[in-house]
């Protein structure tokens, strides 16, 4: 182990793969369902849970992938391709591909490296990387692993609205000293909803994996987390504590998103929790065309759940998105085999979407939501 890093060197040399060699068409999209290296102390068939899991019994998450895998693309021809690029324009700074690797808890559940082999591998492959606040590695341990890494995009951390204001303030400071870009305020989930897969499988984070970035505390009760719930009053509060772009994740209906740009947000980012919390939620898909007509073009849109192909970042992207965030994908590839996984499926999605980018005729991104790609 390496203890700078904090993370295995076994494979150091496999998170960077040429980006001009496209490699093997049989990684572009996928890797096997089975997860054979799960985190310390953590049962096969409760991981499976949790990864692949969602609110209920799960139909959110099916039909966030069936909304995107139902859009279909009308490609343009005879437009010039020279000067080709990914490059986007982010909150925070610029980004070589237009997606960023989406929050998620208690990584090292799914694998010994966690947080850390995600932000190696994503900073090798040019994607943005998202901290989640319940990260089971330290916030100045990731910045440090990523941000030095120049071929990165934009290092956001995102945080729930905690009981204690004080607390928030705090965590927003050490964002800011650790040199994170950006905020991402997490909206829709004041609690979490019922999974049925995770109880049926007694899933429960493991043994020494712990969410270090927040202080300890007593488990709340059902009325201190909804007084909690982030209001438009909240996001004017963190407004006032932060220098830093903010964004809000977890907006659906065109009249939040209006009420968020109102109130300070920088930018929004379309999600139902990746399925994760209301089992009857629109699928994102559905409610980004929404969102993007109600803000008008005042702040950039982003998108995520349900992204399974980087085809689905040529829609997101013809529907007003600026990025996407990709989860689930990832966070299997990381439990299958750590950062070398994980850099493995980054590039996959970056060959197809450079592909389906040039096959429907635009040279960059910022151009497919002009071409009429979608004509259903």
């Amino acid at each position: 182990m390496n203890r700078d890093a904090g993370i295995s060197t076994d494979h150091a040399t496999d998170v960077h793969t040429d980006v001009h060699t496209p490699i093997a068409s049989g990684l572009l999209t996928g890797l096997p369902p089975g997860l054979p290296h799960p985190g310390p102390g953590v049962a096969h068939a409760a991981l499976h849970a949790w990864i692949d899991g969602g609110a209920g019994d799960g139909r959110a998450v099916r039909a966030n992938e069936a909304a995107w895998a139902d859009i279909a693309l009308w490609p343009r021809s005879l437009r010039p391709l020279a000067g080709s690029h990914t490059r986007v324009a982010l909150p925070g700074g610029p980004a070589p591909v237009p997606w960023l690797v989406a929050p998620m808890a208690y990584q090292r559940a799914a694998h010994p490296d966690g947080e850390a082999a995600m932000a190696v591998a994503a900073a090798a492959q040019g994607a943005g990387f998202v901290l989640s606040c319940q990260s089971s590695t330290p916030l100045q341990d990731v910045a440090r692993l990523f941000l030095g890494d120049p071929g990165r995009g934009p290092l956001w951390f995102q945080l729930h609205p905690q009981p204690d204001p004080a607390t928030d303030a705090a965590l927003l400071a050490r964002a800011e000293a650790a040199g994170v870009e950006a905020i991402v305020m997490t909206v829709d989930a004041p609690l979490q909803g019922p999974r049925d897969a995770e109880r049926a499988a007694g899933w429960r984070v493991p043994p020494g994996v712990a969410a270090v970035n927040l202080p300890p505390a007593a488990a709340p009760g059902l009325d201190a987390l909804l007084a909690a719930s982030a209001t438009t009053d909240t996001l004017r509060r963190w407004r006032g504590l932060t220098r830093l772009p903010l964004l809000v994740k977890g907006v659906l209906h065109p009249a939040d998103a209006v009420a968020a740009v109102e109130a300070g947000a920088d930018g929004l980012i379309v999600s139902n929790h990746g399925g994760r919390q209301l089992a009857s939620a629109v699928p994102t898909a559905r409610a980004l065309p929404a969102v993007v007509a109600a803000v008008g073009g005042r702040v950039p849109v982003l998108v995520d759940g349900g992204l399974r192909r980087g085809e689905d970042v040529v829609k997101a992207l013809a529907l007003g998105a600026r990025a996407v965030l990709l989860g689930r994908p990832l966070l299997r590839a990381l439990a299958l085999g750590g950062a070398p996984a994980v850099a493995t499926q980054l590039r996959g999605w970056r060959d197809e979407f450079t592909a389906a980018q040039a096959l429907c005729g635009a040279r960059t991104p910022d151009e497919l939501s002009a071409l009429g790609l979608l004509q259903d």
